[in-house]
């Protein structure tokens, strides 16, 4: 009893010690943004260039340093190594018969290799060593799902065409050209006799360009939102992180089955058909839970009980990703396609308190847990026993990692660009290249194996690269923006309502006339999304839409019976004159107008070209009169 109440004092002493560096993160992230509020001289001059993000793992790598140097080292019964050698490999669990008592004993870590002499860790530093089980199964889930259900709607299917383009297309040119680049300075270190011949494989070079394509820029977004910054440059960095975190983990584990260590079609298509089936069974998983939660939250009428809708909201969000674990699909990807349509249907069937109530649940976990982890990566640098470092490795992933941004940024832009009146300045492409962090997604990648050399020199060389750039790049990010110019204080949500209504009408009116324009087909996919939306997806899911009775077909009707909300008869009136007043309102406007011909024809080319330049133009519509 007494060896259990002792344990359990230290485990208390080493979450206090954690509670303490997040709460000393907490405040000076105060101190960082009254400073930057007030932009005051002297000393709290260069606080704004601190941030949240820098200062955990500051304060985290000063709290391994000093446990480093302070601990005491194992007693002395814990010493005694004794022989198996009837063993080959590594049990998970043993089995001890100790005068006639049986023990079990379950396998944490290996503390010493067959060559090395130095002695195993402290017990506190192994209990506070980055564990990345609890990373991927605690921490990031509520990260990932917090940026998918904060997104703002309009922006991001307004750029869905372009953010996919660098989340899928960029990571994977970023995974290429890092693992072609760090397979050559591997070649090098071997002509040099830093590295044997057999260390280093293809595949582990892969592996390396994997992680390194996942971009964490949590520090340069929080200074954005601060700021308000061009919202163009904010839902591209943010939905480029958000897809990309998902995309970099599914890519790194299909990396992981391509077995080989010389290129083999069949592992190489093998690798492809396990990405592509990942990432599709992990969608399916996102949207049943999706459906699952908004009819729940639809037909049960919990509007009259916040407490129990935001509890059932959480446990069946989380849920999502626990499923797709459980069936060795991607918990990440599933549980961000969830946060996106639980915003976009569920969100709309929560009351009011529990909307507020959502949102600030899953921003508070998302704070601590993002602080969290940079206090663990911040202590990893000295509670890690088996650092190695190899110079050349770590200058090639440095240069490796620079000309892979170049090269996903830049050319990307440009094929985007081609064909749009609303291209990506300059500006924003050089402040993309500039945000691409590596962070937390790619130091728990790295942290998952190091059972080899190799691994270990990756897991070293990753620590590095991510308390570098998220110091440097993350505390310059101010300087940055006023460098290029980039406009601050700007309100996404500014929009006249005349105008939407008008683009509203352009859109529903054109959905029934052929385009002469090379880009028909965008459009027209355009306008599918939006009827399948509005007419179908969004009535049954939510109270709000026409009745399905008026959309689907006749021998849909007891389907239709079933998932219509009373409240969509009720709101049929209020829709129709919604849509008089905006066809009035477009017949002043274009009245107005008569005594100016090319004003008019200009007008209408740029409308018709934003049409079409939308991705998929989910957000270029004013909402119908039924959604809230």
């Amino acid at each position: 009893m007494a060896s259990g109440l002792e344990r359990q004092r230290h485990q208390s002493a080493e979450l206090l010690l954690l509670t303490v560096t997040l709460s000393a993160s907490v405040l000076t992230a105060r101190l960082v943004r009254a400073a930057r509020a007030k932009r005051e001289s002297g000393l709290r001059r260069w606080l704004p260039l601190l941030h949240e993000s820098g200062a955990a793992l500051l304060y985290g790598s000063v709290l391994g340093l000093v446990l480093k140097c302070a601990a005491s080292p194992w007693t002395s019964g814990t010493r005694n190594v004794h022989n198996c050698a009837s063993l080959n490999a590594t049990p998970l669990s043993v089995l001890l018969n100790i005068t006639g008592h049986v023990h079990q004993y379950q396998h944490l870590r290996e503390v010493r290799g067959p060559n090395d002499r130095t002695e195993p860790l402290n017990s506190v530093l192994h209990k506070l060593s980055f564990n990345p089980e609890i990373f991927f199964n605690l921490f990031l889930p509520p990260i990932i799902f917090h940026g998918a259900y904060s997104l703002n709607q309009r922006l991001f299917f307004n750029k869905i065409g372009s953010v996919l383009t660098f989340a899928f297309l960029g990571t994977l040119i970023s995974c290429g050209i890092i693992g072609a680049c760090m397979y050559g300075f591997v070649k090098l270190m071997v002509q040099l006799g830093h590295a044997a011949a057999g260390d280093f494989h293809l595949t582990d070079c892969l592996f390396f360009g994997s992680l390194m394509s996942a971009t964490d820029p949590v520090s340069v977004l929080a200074i954005f939102a601060e700021l308000q910054v061009d919202s163009d440059l904010y839902i591209l960095l943010f939905g480029e992180s958000i897809l990309n975190d998902a995309v970099a983990i599914v890519l790194t584990y299909a990396i992981s089955t391509y077995s080989t260590s010389t290129f083999e079609a069949s592992s190489f298509f093998l690798s492809i058909g396990h990405f592509i089936a990942v990432f599709a069974g992990s969608f399916g998983i996102g949207l049943a839970y999706t459906i699952v939660t908004a009819l729940l939250t639809k037909f049960m009428q919990l509007n009259s009980h916040p407490l129990l809708e935001t509890g059932l909201f959480f446990l069946l969000s989380w849920s999502t990703f626990l499923s797709a674990e459980a069936c060795s699909l991607s918990g990440i990807v599933a549980v961000m396609f969830c946060g996106i349509m639980q915003a976009h249907y569920t969100f709309h069937n929560l009351s009011a308190e529990a909307k507020v109530r959502t949102k600030q649940l899953f921003e508070c976990l998302n704070f601590l847990a993002e602080n969290f982890i940079f206090c663990y990566i911040g202590l990893a640098l000295f509670t890690f026993q088996k650092h190695i470092f190899q110079v050349v490795f770590i200058c090639g992933a440095f240069i490796s990692i620079l000309v892979a941004r170049v090269c996903n940024v830049y050319p990307l832009s440009f094929l985007l660009n081609l064909g749009q009146r609303n291209k990506i300045p300059f500006s924003i492409q050089h402040m993309m290249m500039f945000s691409g962090l590596r962070g937390a997604v790619a130091f728990a990648l790295a942290a998952q194996d190091t059972t080899t050399e190799a691994r270990r020199v990756i897991f070293s060389t990753t620590l590095l690269v991510v308390l570098l750039t998220v110091w440097v790049l993350g505390s310059t990010t101010i300087p940055m923006l006023t460098c290029l110019d980039i406009r601050i204080g700007v309100n996404p949500d500014e929009s006249p309502r005349a105008e939407h209504c008008d683009q509203d009408q352009v859109t529903v009116a054109d959905s029934h006339t052929p385009l002469e324009d090379p880009q028909t087909r965008v459009s027209w996919f355009r306008r599918l999304c939006h009827i399948l939306d509005s007419k179908y997806l969004r009535p049954a899911l939510t109270h709000s839409g026409p009745p399905l009775t008026s959309t689907l077909p006749l021998w849909c009707t007891p389907v239709a019976k079933l998932l219509t909300s009373p409240h969509a008869y009720e709101n049929q009136e209020q829709l129709k004159d919604t849509e008089d007043n905006c066809s009035s309102l477009k017949t002043d406007v274009t009245e107005d107008k008569q005594g100016s011909t090319g004003d008019k024809a200009e007008v209408a080319t740029q409308q018709q070209d934003d049409l079409l330049e939308g991705d998929l133009g989910l957000g270029q519509c004013a909402p119908p009169a039924w959604t809230e």
